[in-house]
């Protein structure tokens, strides 16, 4: 048996492999960094202290693709969002919200999809983060059905 190889590689394989890796990352960040700003995101915001909305885990999000807003069981969710504005006061959007149906159960039911238009509203300090705003509401208008046995408008206190 030879001690020399271990998990079957060779000891000059081994910094081979890691040379390559360390290499690769540092080429994949040279690339991002050659990249300006204002084109590798084009959800950046342009206004220094944007109005944030705050996810589950506590974490604030400018223009999000998706929203959980069940976060207990993660049965209801924004996806799809187009943002057609996101400014000091409030912020509109159009996507579908994802909600299980609870048929037969909460547990083994189905997610359904329903499209919707977003507002979120009133916005307010962020306590323990100083100098920034995080959105207090969000308003749910269906344009189709709403779930079952909801009403087609809707809002709700955001509390993260």
């Amino acid at each position: 048996m030879d001690v020399s190889r271990v998990g079957g590689l060779t000891p000059a394989t081994r910094t081979l492999v890691r040379t390559t890796t360390l290499l690769c990352a540092a080429a994949a960040l040279a690339v991002g960094a050659a990249v300006p700003a204002s084109a590798q995101s084009s959800r950046a915001p342009m206004d220094p202290n944007p109005v944030v909305v705050v996810d589950c885990f506590s974490q604030a999000q400018v223009r999000p693709r998706e929203y959980l807003l069940a976060c207990g069981d993660g049965g209801n969710r924004l996806v799809g969002l187009r943002w057609d504005s996101w400014g000091r006061w409030t912020a509109a959007a159009t996507g579908t919200d994802m909600v299980i149906d609870c048929t037969p159960s909460c547990a083994a039911g189905r997610l359904r999809p329903y499209p919707v238009k977003v507002t979120l509203g009133h916005p307010r300090p962020w306590p323990d983060h100083p100098g920034l705003r995080r959105y207090a509401t969000i308003r749910l208008i269906y344009t189709d059905t709403a779930p079952p046995p909801g009403a087609k408008d809707v809002t709700y206190k955001l509390v993260y």
